[in-house]
């Protein structure tokens, strides 16, 4: 049978799309892209926003619409937290949960016996043969019914204390790979329905994650990104007994700070630090890259420690939501505009261009128009690369949602767009600086007008082509005063003829040198010579 999954939200997600992939293709099914017919669909979904709800219900009917008789699955956090709301889109037919994703091709073939059995049961046309058959498979569909809602296979996540661990998983489409390390969120950001959909915070066995980078690593991938619903909470549930042995395991003494609640994302013994420093020993890794972690991690030591792994990748995605402490207090984010000034300060002092991203909540109940002018002059000061705005829209069965003063639409709007231009601008300025310089891009792939794209450690986009055809048709682009304007006559595309098929794959998961001409838009754009990069691969 074929299987096509869709995938939203954040990169636990994809990561885990991932696994079950691997999990039908172990079990004989054969996965096809969306331009193919599938027998069944499966939809991630993702609950972060009310917009990521409504996309993820869409994407369910969607999948309907491209095969009437398919079997449509629905997993994931609005699974999880929603599993009523999906059961009435009649579209749908099985809604698993957050843990069962692990069991998904079991539980997937169980639904599929009870139908077919049930269809048989139900079958006035059967001969005398298949009239007993139908006999003996009445117990089979009484034990199978009995097992389990045909419906729904969701299980009390809050329940949860250990890392399920559904083996090694080493498929991915992409040139960098998604390794997951921990799951579960308990710091209940007052906007967050993620904690209810993730269950409380359990973090994976270091010795799994390592196997499964050196697995990765032979498929040729160079790249990997750590991620998780919180990573900087990863190891903070690991008891003594687990620490000692992970300590002596990967050769440390058991001179180390105990847990402590105070401190609870820089105490510990077997922290994300002493991870991190285990995966940099991985020899065909060149780049690990984290996902988006939090100030309180971010302390002396652990950047000091950081700063010494050759590794990690100059690029730190710090989650800030809002620029304001009165803001912040009622988000319950747990720290102050000091503090993570703080935390970007000593990232500053140890990595050389280093890119800092953010996100940040415009409208928040009871943001005051001083409270905003707080946030914009904050984020002016720290010079963040890029900022992702989000408007925000109250979640059902969060804090946030009850609060009084509510901001009014318009005014999000506003916001909103008075905040990515400030994104927008800082982006090009940063940008500008390479102009002229040799930078290290990953390839990930070839547009369809012939440009390879790749990204630089610190995850910058760069569009390139091989010195011969970029020769005298790129140059530094002009940027307008208004940002949202760009010359767009960078590149003289007329009679560029697409790169062949043999000559991308010659660049598949090879980091090369791009000298850097110009912008477009927000993006670098530059060239290679081919044979450098040969003489890497």
């Amino acid at each position: 049978m074929k299987v096509h999954f869709i995938s939203l939200g954040c990169k636990t997600n994809q990561y885990e799309t991932n696994s079950m992939e691997q999990s039908f293709i172990n079990k004989g099914y054969e996965i096809v892209s969306k331009d193919e017919k599938a027998d069944i669909y499966i939809v991630n979904t993702c609950s972060v926003t009310n917009i990521a709800e409504r996309k993820s219900r869409q994407m369910l009917r969607r999948a309907k619409e491209s095969n009437p008789d398919a079997i449509i699955v629905a997993s994931g956090c609005y699974a999880q937290v929603a599993k009523e709301e999906i059961a009435k889109i009649k579209e749908v037919d099985l809604i698993v949960g957050v843990t069962e994703k692990n069991s998904i091709v079991e539980i997937l073939e169980d639904y599929l016996k009870q139908m077919n059995l049930k269809k048989q049961q139900n079958d006035k046309s059967l001969n005398e043969e298949e009239l007993a058959t139908k006999e003996s498979n009445k117990k089979e569909l009484a034990t199978l019914n009995q097992k389990t809602n045909l419906k729904i296979r969701i299980s009390d996540i809050m329940k949860q204390t250990n890392y399920e661990e559904n083996g090694i998983t080493t498929y991915t489409e992409q040139s960098r790979a998604v390794i997951k390390i921990q799951d579960g969120c308990d710091r209940f950001c007052t906007y967050c329905i993620i904690p209810y959909a993730r269950g409380r915070v359990r973090s994976r066995n270091p010795e799994n994650i390592i196997k499964e980078i050196k697995a990765i690593a032979k498929k040729g991938i160079k790249e990997v990104v750590l991620t998780g619903i919180h990573i900087a909470s990863y190891g903070k549930d690991f008891n003594k007994e687990k620490v000692e042995i992970y300590r002596k395991e990967y050769g440390y003494d058991n001179n180390y700070e105990e847990y402590n609640a105070k401190e609870d994302l820089s105490s510990g013994g077997f922290r994300l630090i002493e991870l991190l420093e285990q995966i940099n020993k991985i020899q065909e890794i060149e780049r690990i890259r984290l996902g988006s972690i939090e100030p309180k991690l971010i302390t002396e030591e652990f950047v000091e420690r950081l700063s010494k792994l050759e590794k990690i990748c100059n690029h730190f995605h710090l989650s800030l939501q809002s620029g304001s402490d009165e803001t912040l207090k009622r988000m319950n984010r747990r720290y102050s505009t000091e503090e993570f000034e703080k935390s970007c300060k000593l990232l500053r002092q140890h990595f050389e261009d280093l890119v800092l991203t953010t996100d940040i909540i415009v409208g928040f109940p009871g943001e005051t128009d001083e409270e905003f002018e707080e946030t914009y002059n904050f984020l002016k000061k720290i010079e963040f690369y890029k900022m992702h705005v989000f408007k925000y829209s109250p979640k059902k069965g969060t804090v946030a949602e009850k609060m009084e003063n509510q901001v009014d639409g318009s005014i999000k709007e506003l916001r909103s767009q008075k905040l990515i231009e400030l994104s927008n601008k800082s982006q090009i300025e940063f940008n500008k600086k390479f102009i002229g310089k040799y930078v290290d891009v990953l390839y990930e792939e070839q547009d369809k007008n012939g440009y390879y794209k790749g990204r630089c450690s610190n995850y910058i986009l760069v569009k390139f082509k091989e010195e011969e055809q970029a020769k005298d048709k790129l140059s530094i682009d002009s940027v307008e005063s208004d940002i949202n304007k760009f010359d767009k006559k960078i590149l003289n595309e007329s009679n560029e003829e697409n790169l062949e098929k043999n000559d991308e794959e010659k660049l598949d998961n090879q980091i090369v040198k791009v000298k850097i001409t110009g912008l477009d838009g927000l993006d670098l754009v530059g060239y290679y010579r081919r044979e450098k990069c040969q003489e890497q691969s």
